[in-house]
């Protein structure tokens, strides 16, 4: 996918400005599944779909090369750049030594609170995340910022096309990963990516989705029940909620067709037609059942 494990974006070349320096030479490591992004076009939309103000700091996940970092460091009153490859945070570092509101940090984003990648920067909220994200650690690292324990206003990232649909979808489509991302704020879909985007290309398509994150969760149900049966829905999405739900949350199907009688949701569904007020829904009658 695109990105390392924290998520490298770079350009091969990018725009004079006055305090950051040149752009340095650096090889794509597959280990960290790098593909620098070497489209200014698409780093401009990027960071004009992230909204920043004057008072935000960007915390940029995998900052690569920094051809986003720079443009970032023009809009927000810091920028805290979170690179995992040691090679690259050297280069970061010496690149950005004369701008003072450009923190790298080498740390792997997995691997800390973040708080901690905020203070690590010298950053506090109101914070925005932009990252370009390897597929297989972009449900990870949405749930970091997302279920943290200091939120973001907003996240922009760069991500497979089918992770982004994913996370964007509404019914009749939804998915796991689309209800437990709206669930903390509203998504869309900013504009799809050509792998032709990249040095070197990804064998996928990319697309950058914005997630405008809510002060609350937006269902008003305790949140580990919910998921726990949001996760036994899906657990089999081929079938209906009425066999789904038996078999995750280890009920006769009697019981689920009582709870779903409850919930007034038909219990014949499948569960990507259900919409997040239906989950909270059956969460609500399953809880008063006391069967969790």
């Amino acid at each position: 996918m695109t990105g390392s494990r924290s998520g490298s974006t770079s350009t091969s070349s990018s725009r004079p400005d006055g305090n950051s320096g040149a752009p340095f030479r650096f090889r794509a490591k597959k280990r960290f599944g790098q593909h620098f992004l070497s489209d200014v076009n698409i780093l401009t939309k990027i960071v004009e779909a992230a909204g920043i103000v004057p008072e935000d700091c960007a915390l940029e996940v995998g900052p690569g090369r920094g051809a986003l970092t720079t443009i970032l460091a023009e809009r927000a009153r810091r920028v805290v750049a979170v690179e995992v490859d040691r090679d690259l945070v050297g280069g970061l570092r010496e690149r950005f030594a004369g701008t003072p509101n450009i923190a790298v940090v080498e740390r792997d984003v997995l691997t800390a609170a973040p708080s901690e990648l905020l203070h690590a920067g010298g950053a506090s909220s109101p914070y925005v995340v932009v990252a370009n994200l390897p597929y297989n650690i972009a449900a990870p690292t949405l749930r970091l910022f997302l279920e943290g324990d200091e939120r973001p206003r907003r996240l922009v990232v760069m991500v497979q096309l089918e992770v982004a649909e994913a996370i964007c979808a509404r019914p009749p489509k939804m998915g796991l990963l689309s209800v437990a991302t709206q669930v903390y704020g509203e998504t869309r879909l900013v504009m799809k990516v050509a792998p032709g985007a990249f040095n070197p290309p990804p064998k996928v398509q990319s697309a950058v989705v914005r997630i405008d994150v809510a002060d609350e969760p937006r269902v008003d149900v305790p949140l580990e029940a919910f998921f726990r049966i949001v996760r036994a829905g899906f657990g089999n999405p081929r079938k209906m909620l009425r066999n789904s739900l038996s078999f995750g949350m280890h009920v006769k199907q009697e019981v689920v067709d009582q709870v779903m009688a409850a919930a007034e949701v038909d219990a014949n569904l499948r569960p990507h037609v259900l919409t997040l007020d239906d989950w909270a829904a059956v969460t609500r009658a399953w809880l008063s059942k006391e069967r969790l």
